[in-house]
């Protein structure tokens, strides 16, 4: 199903909209199929960005869809659209009982996975002694970085992984863009450090470096981080802090 806006509004400041479609019906798979087709005649002009359609546990007839928006207006594009008028009345006639609409402009959206690893970006560029991880990784963590041989296992190894970054730089990590998508999570940023003690055998330099890369991250039931996979700039890096001199044709 997707969103069929019947409800008049007064529009504002723009934010994220929602409608909540609420329907019984004997007859879903006819209505999912209808929904297909509107699916395929919108392509390139319907401005839902997610949907969501429940089965209620106790009632196999209840059905309920959550459908995003990126504003009131934009929801009101995609009512008015020919293509949802028509199929709105032939889902009306596939339901046991008119449908209802609840509209909400969304006034809190929390993506709790993606909240837990930007945390831990912030957690391992606290100055001072490595907070503990628990919270944020689990013991089975197993870490995927094209720099290493081998990859890291465990919390303990990994704790070891950043300590050699934390021993070698200063840094902080700038989240540029995250994208979350069950139970994983891509995040671009940008890390900037001040070389103060020895990395990869090159003395401390004290020179301020950037570099940029992306991390994918799956998470566990418990929202915990299990499993990462890195790329990042890391030639880049080294150029930045001298150690590719001398090689340079």
């Amino acid at each position: 199903m997707v969103l069929f806006n019947r409800t008049p509004g007064t529009g504002g400041t723009i934010m994220t909209f929602v409608q909540i479609i609420d329907c019984k019906t004997s007859r879903f798979d006819d209505i999912n199929r209808l929904m297909d087709t509107w699916v395929e005649q919108t392509r390139g002009k319907r401005t839902a960005t997610h949907a969501v359609v429940g089965k209620d546990h106790s009632d196999a007839s209840h059905f309920i869809e959550i459908v995003e928006f990126p504003s009131y207006e934009e929801a009101m594009r995609n009512s008015n659209l020919p293509e949802t008028d028509k199929i709105f009345r032939e889902m009306v006639a596939l339901c046991d009982e008119m449908p209802t609409f609840t509209d909400l402009d969304v006034v809190r959206d929390e993506q709790l996975y993606a909240a837990n690893v930007r945390r831990f970006f912030e957690t391992i560029a606290v100055k001072g002694e490595l907070p503990p991880l628990d919270d944020l990784i689990a013991e089975n963590y197993h870490d995927h970085d094209p720099a290493n041989e081998q990859d890291t296992m465990g919390m303990d190894a990994m704790r070891r992984e950043i300590g050699m970054w934390r021993s070698g730089f200063d840094f902080t990590f700038d989240v540029e863009d995250q994208i979350s998508q069950g139970d994983r999570v891509s995040t671009r940023w940008t890390w900037r450090g001040t070389q103060t003690g020895e990395f990869m055998g090159l003395p401390s330099t004290g020179k301020n470096v950037v570099m940029t890369g992306t991390t994918l991250f799956r998470c566990n039931e418990e929202g915990k981080i299990v499993e990462g996979w890195w790329q990042y700039d890391r030639l880049g890096l080294m150029a930045q802090l001298g150690a590719l001199e001398g090689l340079e044709q």
